[in-house]
């Protein structure tokens, strides 16, 4: 065994790599990192070996579009303690890294939140990947939730602001495409900013014509942005013709037809449709309303409204999407782990260290059990128990 940090081992009925759904497998820790696969059969009998005795371990699941948790809203928490609880809600539901997204608010606002998670990854929050804008650049007609007077054009100072972020880890942005010069655009894609189109009237060209200038991604496809008609693709026709193109997508039974995901599923390639939670301050919660730009936004029926009736985010973690997307989609399981894991890893340029269970990478994990209920998480190698299952050990030498 190789010196350093103790090998551990964990195991479990299945065992989902990133690639293939394996039987009677363990998977050896090694510090934060992941050291080896193995048949549980040739685990080395010096290796202490927990033994789950229900369900399936997968990689961690990663949520690229996190509004709150915990009855936290990112906007109004914009500190390292706000970041830990809303991580703390979504490891519940089986996510192990997110990216921290604020909805359109001021530029003080948005320093204020880049600063609390360069602060949080300095302290050691590695489930902070990095910080998601979505907003403020926006078309009005698909505001949403996003307050009116928080909405503004793209200025160059604010483009210069973004493109010299340093020390924050991934930085995505949300815009709408007809709202910002394609020069402008292409100067955040080749500064590293990672840029998706969201709340938006962008024709077909013009979506077209933004992935030329360095467009990554489509936040919440079907939602908020021009729609797909036979003279005029819209914003959904690019996000489903263009194959360059990831979309995220809310599985949650409420923002998009199970239809509809499957129609999305089926038109984009391999890799490019992703789960995202959209969430807010509910999931993992005690309280069934919270305030959003100073309105109290109330979850009814699984909804999350606000007083005009308008869909205001998700209370879903991406466990929930996972068993929407399995149960009432009917995807196979295995895709739909690797729509809320692997795909959004390589779609912000981690796929390297995050999304599977391979030698090398971060010791993210999820255990859920044969309902899709989280019961363990491990962040870097550390550990979380949500439920209390049937557990056996293996005794240690």
């Amino acid at each position: 065994m190789p010196t350093g940090a103790t090998i551990t081992a964990v195991s479990a009925p299945a065992l989902f790599d990133g690639d293939t759904m394996l039987q009677d497998h363990c998977v050896l820790l090694q510090g934060e990192r992941i050291h080896a696969l193995l048949p549980v059969a040739d685990c080395p009998v010096d290796v202490p070996l927990q033994s789950l005795g229900q369900g399936t371990l997968a990689p961690g699941f990663v949520d690229l579009q996190v509004n709150g948790g915990g009855d936290v809203m990112f906007n109004t928490h914009t500190h390292p303690a706000g970041l830990a609880s809303m991580l703390a809600a979504h490891r519940s539901r089986g996510s192990t890294a997110i990216l921290p997204t604020l909805l359109s608010d001021t530029r003080p606002v948005q320093e204020a939140a880049f600063a609390a998670v360069c602060a949080a990854r300095a302290a050691g929050n590695a489930g902070i990947l990095g910080i998601h804008f979505e907003g403020p650049w926006f078309n009005p007609e698909h505001r949403g939730a996003h307050r009116q007077d928080r909405l503004r054009r793209a200025e160059p100072a604010d483009v210069d602001w973004l493109c010299g972020l340093e020390g924050g880890g991934v930085v995505m942005l949300t815009l709408a495409p007809e709202r910002v010069p394609g020069a402008l655009l292409q100067k955040l894609a080749e500064s590293g900013v990672l840029v998706c189109a969201g709340h938006t009237q962008a024709s077909f060209a013009q979506l077209s014509a933004a992935a030329g200038c360095g467009l990554r991604g489509i936040t919440h496809l079907f939602n908020a942005m021009s729609q797909l008609r036979g003279r005029e693709p819209g914003t959904v026709g690019a996000a489903l013709a263009l194959d360059g193109l990831w979309a995220g997508i809310i599985a949650d039974g409420h923002h998009v037809h199970a239809a509809a995901i499957r129609l999305a599923a089926r038109c984009k390639p391999p890799g490019k449709l992703i789960l995202v939670s959209d969430a807010m301050a509910t999931v993992g919660g005690s309280s069934a309303a919270f305030s959003l730009y100073d309105e109290e936004i109330r979850q009814v029926d699984g909804r999350l409204v606000n007083a005009e009736g308008v869909l205001a985010g998700s209370a879903i973690g991406l466990i929930d999407a996972v068993r929407y997307c399995q149960r009432e989609v009917g995807l196979p399981l295995e895709e739909c782990l690797r729509m809320a894991s692997r795909y959004p890893a390589v779609a912000i340029g981690l796929g390297d260290t995050l999304g599977c269970l391979h030698p090398g990478y971060r010791a993210d994990l999820v255990h859920f059990d044969d309902d899709l209920n989280v019961i363990h998480t491990w962040l870097a190698g550390e550990q979380q128990t949500h439920r209390q299952p049937p557990t056996s050990k293996r005794n240690d030498p």
